[in-house]
């Protein structure tokens, strides 16, 4: 699908190769990206990887809670529940939308989305959100990722810290060590937030942000991925195998 014919303008990128949401409300719809430019959108490997961990996540905590008496729906093929655990979602970096757009799809209740390219947020952005038919319960921030995390409280409210933060920048334009240090440091991160980092080999990431823990930290090829979150996720994640085994046999 192309959005618009550009052929007399070669140097605008052309929207060509499609993406796939992979769970939830809006499975299995194509998502466009643009070809040729910095918009770099997540592999489908991991971003399939990050809700895998981030559901397993929610089986953990209503089995605190619960005591296993876990109610949850489940996605037998792939041994997790079928939905995350509800809140809001920050997609910084934002691109094509691929990211915010699984997780609105799998259950999360409001995404904020960020990127500042006009571009890719009118010919890009704005028509997955239509052709997913999230336009209307999602916001788009078309400002810096660095200024708005400066300017946290004023852009997004008194509503708290955010539940789940994706950073997907382009790898060769930011810092990730300040970047890092900046989010750690912003009113957008509280004690059971989890946050989710793509970032390129030969990069060293913190053991912590802020008050949260890393708890993941895996290679898919040239990209690596790690996953902070509360102090609680850290603990129990050595019994995510006996948690998976027991979700397949609800």
């Amino acid at each position: 699908m192309i959005i618009k014919d550009f052929s007399r303008n070669l140097s605008v990128p052309m929207v060509c190769q499609l993406k796939l949401v992979l769970g939830g409300k809006a499975k299995r719809k194509k998502l466009l990206s643009p070809k040729g430019m910095d918009v770099r959108p997540m592999m489908e490997v991991v971003k399939g990887a990050v809700f895998d961990i981030l559901q397993l996540m929610f089986l953990i905590f209503n089995h605190l809670i619960l005591s296993m008496n876990i109610f949850l729906s489940v996605d037998v093929a792939g041994g997790c529940p079928a939905s995350l655990r509800p809140g809001r979602w920050l997609d910084l970096y934002s691109g094509t939308g691929s990211v915010g757009i699984e997780a609105i799809s799998r259950g999360c209740s409001e995404v904020h989305f960020f990127e500042m390219d006009p571009w890719v947020v009118s010919n890009v952005l704005r028509p997955n959100l239509e052709w997913t038919g999230f336009l209307d319960v999602l916001v788009i921030h078309p400002v810096r990722v660095e200024y708005f995390l400066e300017q946290a409280d004023q852009l997004i409210g008194s509503d708290g810290p955010f539940n789940y933060i994706s950073v997907t920048p382009p790898y060769t334009q930011v810092d990730y060590g300040a970047l890092m240090a900046q989010i750690s440091k912003s009113s957008i991160v509280g004690e059971d937030t989890f946050i989710v980092v793509e970032y390129p080999l030969r990069t060293d990431m913190m053991d912590s942000c802020g008050c949260l823990v890393k708890i993941k930290d895996r290679r898919f090829g040239r990209t690596h991925l790690a996953i902070y979150g509360p102090k609680w996720a850290q603990k129990k994640r050595n019994s995510e195998k006996t948690l998976q085994n027991t979700a397949l046999k609800v």
